[in-house]
């Protein structure tokens, strides 16, 4: 529709005030203010915090988490967001509220297939999602960044143009969208293509080069060929003549080897028969492929770093014929690290607070996210969310990556933040906060330097903590 001049160019009462809010939140908490980070003499012990996290894990998997952390200041950072949560607690914000990741490092960007099978550059991981200030997410990330270029070796000034091109582009594209029309700012996304065209311009304007070209192309084609049928071709077998998720202890262990002598064949597949029915109900689709699959058997396994230790489950289906199976991955959804320090989620069902946060913030989700409560073994319920285990999803490896790759890289996943933020908080708001100077961006830039200081003393920390046995690691799992 064409515009009619004057009459409709005015902005509109609303997006002034919203934009007044954002400075009125600048003179309370000035931008400069962003780089503030102190530990506070109170500040509670980082190991005791992780024991007192291990309470509510399978105990038996625990060491497999702390091995994993253990490996390097950047795998403990992964591993420590409840830490970083409790840190952000005592630092300014502007007091705009968002929907928050609430674990915005680094290795939650990635690519991943959406329903209409375009390949999209998002964010991947919701477990600790809650509503809360916008700066904890970037802060979060930034000092990611940073802790990785230490791992990685790179120079002082190199980490800091990463951290700099991160909050540059993150304010950036929060400014064109609170310009930008109401639609355009909803259904703006990154698209596989999109992204690499971005990064052959780069390169044709020196700033990037063939290897990263390559590297990134290679981890998109792959992506592509990462589903449920590939997966099942490693993970399942033929067991006595039946389809069955092959066992690999401690990683992936069947049901039947978890569940002893005290259930059948046959109350494991009525339960779950329910189960499913129930899990269903969560997809908002009257008629879903879901309906037409049948289940077969489930395993579980371990995954990620932070994870490891809440239950996670693979679930095997069966649609068509035994060539047309999909495989599904139901991780626990406990409390989110954040709570403790913001509002109670108003979700009661944590694997709901995880599926409604994602559906907010990502530009387009798994067709087969839902949510599902579920007695265990030992008679406590627990709340769970349910996703496809591979759809098209792909990541970034951060121990190849060049300075300048880590730059690019902070580029992508700054206005990936700044696109997710928009639509899950007022971005508006943000913007006029931000404005259009590079306060913030350095202010960022510090506080990431001094967080990852931070992070390398409680690393240390919980090194001493595994060498006295006061924590049990199990490394190279």
């Amino acid at each position: 529709m064409a515009e009619s001049g004057a009459a409709t160019s005015g902005i509109s009462e609303s997006f002034r005030l919203r934009a007044a809010a954002g400075r009125d939140a600048r003179r309370r908490s000035p931008r400069s203010g962003a780089s503030d980070w102190h530990a506070a003499s109170d500040r509670p012990d980082p190991v005791s915090l992780l024991e007192e996290q291990a309470l509510s894990r399978a105990p038996e998997l625990v060491p497999i988490r702390y091995g994993r952390m253990l490996v390097s200041p950047f795998t403990f950072f992964r591993g420590a967001a409840l830490l970083m949560a409790s840190d952000l607690a005592g630092t300014p914000d502007s007091g705009i509220t968002v929907q928050l990741c609430g674990d915005a490092h680094l290795s939650n960007f990635g690519v991943f297939g959406t329903p209409e099978r375009s390949l999209l550059f998002d964010i991947n991981d919701f477990d600790e999602t809650l509503p809360g200030p916008w700066e904890w997410d970037l802060k979060r990330l930034a000092a990611s960044f940073e802790v990785a270029g230490q791992h990685r070796g790179f120079s002082e000034a190199e980490r800091r143009d990463s951290v700099l091109a991160l909050a540059r582009s993150y304010r950036e594209r929060m400014r064109l969208a609170a310009d930008s029309p109401v639609l355009r700012s909803w259904y703006d996304r990154l698209n596989a293509d999109d992204a690499l065209t971005w990064l052959q311009n780069e390169q044709a304007e020196g700033r990037a080069d063939k290897r990263q070209v390559k590297r990134t192309t290679e981890v998109f084609a792959k992506a592509r060929t990462r589903d449920s049928a590939r997966a099942t071709k490693k993970l399942v077998g033929v067991i006595d003549g039946e389809l069955r998720i092959l066992s690999f202890p401690p990683l992936i262990v069947p049901i039947g080897e978890l569940a002893g002598e005290g259930r059948t064949r046959e109350q494991e597949v009525e339960q779950m028969r329910e189960l499913i029915s129930s899990y269903m109900e969560t997809l908002g689709n009257q008629h879903h492929p879901a309906h037409e699959y049948e289940y077969v058997h489930m395993a579980r396994k371990v995954v990620g770093v932070g994870s490891v230790g809440t239950r996670a489950w693979i679930i095997l289906l069966r649609g068509r014929n035994d060539q047309d199976l999909l495989l599904l991955q139901a991780k626990e959804a406990q409390r989110s690290v954040l709570e403790r320090f913001l509002p109670t989620s108003e979700h009661e069902h944590q694997g709901e607070r995880v599926v409604r946060g994602q559906r907010m913030m990502q530009a387009a989700s798994d067709i087969f996210l839902g949510w599902q409560r579920v007695e265990g073994f030992d008679g406590e319920n627990r709340d769970f969310y349910v996703r496809q285990m591979h759809d098209w999803k792909g990541s970034a490896d951060i121990e190849i990556m060049n300075p300048t790759g880590l730059l690019l890289y902070a580029h992508l996943c700054g206005e990936t933040l700044a696109r997710a933020h928009a639509r899950a908080g007022d971005r508006v708001a943000i913007a006029a906060y931000l404005g259009g100077s590079d306060v913030f961006d350095r202010a960022i830039a510090d506080f990431a330097s001094a967080y990852a200081e931070q992070n390398n003393r409680d690393y240390a920390a919980f090194r001493a903590a595994v060498e006295s046995g006061r924590l049990e690691a199990l490394s190279g799992l």
